[in-house]
């Protein structure tokens, strides 16, 4: 645990708060995107509720390392649970990355523009705010407690942030100008980011930023 003028000993704590905040955020998001992607039959929607899963099972293994730091678990069972979650996390983002990969080809391939979903837009725009004010509390939390599987899981929590933001420019693009494309174009260009933290994270390299 690193030193600080903070009483860093709640910092473990402030991160597993965090962290269920986002797993209980994850789960009403994939409920109403996978509910309003169905009665829109939006691919971008359903898929960006699939991707809610995802973040929340990374979410939920994290807690499990948390724990350990919180009840005094010795030094090594902690840095053991670090290694493995964040390989695990690791390989969440490999899975994002093909997500975005196949979600954006059957878009483009079959012509397929998101639907028009009201709901769907207020839903990318609130993650749009919500999710990168929870990613710095995380980045906080990682660089205080010395965490690179925290940091990892915040990175992810920063991607989703992404996706929302490319859902919502591809879902009122669509809505007002008929650009169907600009959804699965903007998803594509952050695949080599996703594979590349991905790749870091199952080999179980811990950077330093």
């Amino acid at each position: 645990m690193k030193a600080s003028g903070i009483d860093t000993r709640n910092w473990p704590r402030i991160a597993l708060w965090l962290v269920v905040a986002t797993m209980a955020y994850n789960t009403i998001e994939a409920g109403i995107a996978l509910w309003s992607g169905v009665t829109a039959r939006s691919i971008a929607l359903v898929g960006f509720g699939l991707d809610s899963i995802i973040e929340f099972t990374a979410a939920g293994i994290l807690l499990w390392r948390l724990s350990a730091e919180i009840e005094g678990a010795h030094s090594s069972i902690v840095q053991a649970r670090e290694r493995l979650v964040h390989r695990f996390v690791g390989a969440t983002f490999i899975a994002l990355a093909l997500y975005v990969v196949v979600e954006a080809g059957l878009t483009l391939w079959h012509n397929d523009p998101p639907g028009e979903s009201i709901i769907g837009i207020v839903l990318a725009a609130a993650s749009l705010v919500i999710m990168p004010i929870v990613s710095w509390g995380k980045f906080r939390a990682a660089k205080e407690i010395g965490s690179a599987a925290l940091r990892a899981e915040a990175k992810e929590t920063l991607a989703c942030s992404y996706l929302s933001l490319t859902l919502l420019l591809g879902l009122v693009a669509n809505a007002s100008g008929g650009w169907w494309w600009a959804d699965p174009v903007a998803a594509l260009v952050m695949v080599p980011w996703l594979i590349k933290e991905g790749a870091e994270g199952l080999q179980g390299e811990e950077d330093s930023g």
